[in-house]
């Protein structure tokens, strides 16, 4: 989920495109067909020509992080569509993927697949560590990373920052299933700027800081930059641990270097990796985040202190949790897959 929205052209300004069927008038100027497509929205009214840059019908996701591709999604029904003081935000039910989070033109959250980012960002950074007790999260508004944690019985308190509350609502509307998280009584939501939040707290408050970041685009670029990640490693306790959402190794290796030099002059404990696949028994659907890969990938780091060893977990959760997504199960029987093989990275 997005700490600050993505900076993206408005769904609702894409054109749309067609190739002409026969019998069809052509426009002469562009080549496009003059017919246009009209998709149910919830109240029963018809709105024409709305969503997809590509084919009539579909929501097509385009971004600067992946140019020369497109994300693709047919639409059964657009179910909200609002602007927030910070960002446009829609909901659709698709045909293959359940209902979809869209925040400014790039997809958030699928129902069919939201536990496998949701589990892996949330569990490879509080299963690296005995009893952890205080946990922050930076963005994460739909709730689902507050779900993964609360299933952790030492935590005793949970902070969430996320700086737009509409996104937070809307969840509760459409998304129950992750935003169970909220009803938990240990989470204290606080719905402002997280990079403030973060400089603001206390030194070593925390035990594990969660960042459920939106891309390095626009206002979510002081995500990804050097001072956040100091006020993160201020934060934490001796020993702490960071988990951050942290692109693709295959689109984003630029990007990464960057995340990675930093990390390593901040964090004195230990600096990783970790990414997972479509192709592994954990699958990351190739719409979420910036996965138009099929891969995504996440910085795991420590603060100076009891060694943290991201490889081995020593606080693993219940394999018989009736909340376990499936996925997460069979791959934590599978173990933790690291990409401490990217030489450019040089990972140890």
């Amino acid at each position: 989920m997005a700490e600050k929205g993505v900076s993206a052209t408005p769904v609702s300004d894409l054109p749309v495109v067609k190739r002409p069927r026969e019998g069809e008038e052509n426009d002469a100027e562009n080549g496009v067909s003059a017919s246009s497509v009209s998709m149910e929205m919830d109240d029963g009214t018809k709105k024409p020509d709305y969503i997809s840059s590509v084919i009539p019908g579909w929501f097509s996701e385009i971004s600067p992080m992946w140019p020369g591709e497109a994300h693709s999604l047919k639409v059964e029904k657009i179910l909200l569509q609002q602007k927030s003081e910070y960002q446009n935000i829609m909901v659709f039910q698709s045909s293959t993927y359940g209902k979809v989070l869209v925040l400014d033109g790039v997809i958030q959250v699928t129902e069919r697949d939201e536990c496998a980012y949701q589990e892996m960002i949330t569990h490879l950074p509080l299963c690296s560590i005995m009893n952890p007790k205080k946990v922050l999260v930076i963005g994460g508004g739909d709730g689902g990373v507050l779900r993964e944690v609360s299933r952790h019985s030492s935590v005793e308190q949970i902070d969430i920052c996320e700086i737009d509350g509409m996104v937070v609502d809307v969840s509760k509307q459409f998304f129950p299933n992750l935003a169970v998280g909220f009803q938990d009584p240990r989470v204290v939501l606080h719905v402002g700027d997280g990079v403030a939040f973060l400089k603001a707290a206390p030194e070593g408050t925390y035990d594990a800081i969660i960042v459920d970041s939106s891309d390095p685009i626009g206002p979510a670029q002081e995500l990804f930059e050097k001072p956040f990640f100091e006020s993160i490693a201020k934060a934490l306790r001796p020993g702490g641990v960071v988990c951050t959402q942290a692109e693709s190794i295959w689109l984003h290796m630029h990007i990464i270097e960057d995340i990675v030099a930093n990390c390593r002059q901040i964090f004195k404990g230990s600096v990783n990796y970790a990414w997972t696949t479509e192709g592994t028994p954990m699958f990351i659907n190739v719409i979420h985040q910036s996965s138009c890969s099929g891969v995504i990938g996440f910085m795991l780091c420590s603060t100076e202190g009891p060694p943290v060893d991201f490889k081995h977990p020593v606080n693993p959760i219940d394999e018989d949790d009736p909340l376990s997504c499936i996925l997460f199960a069979i791959f934590r029987k599978e173990g933790y897959r690291f990409q401490n093989h990217v030489r450019k990275l040089s990972l140890a």
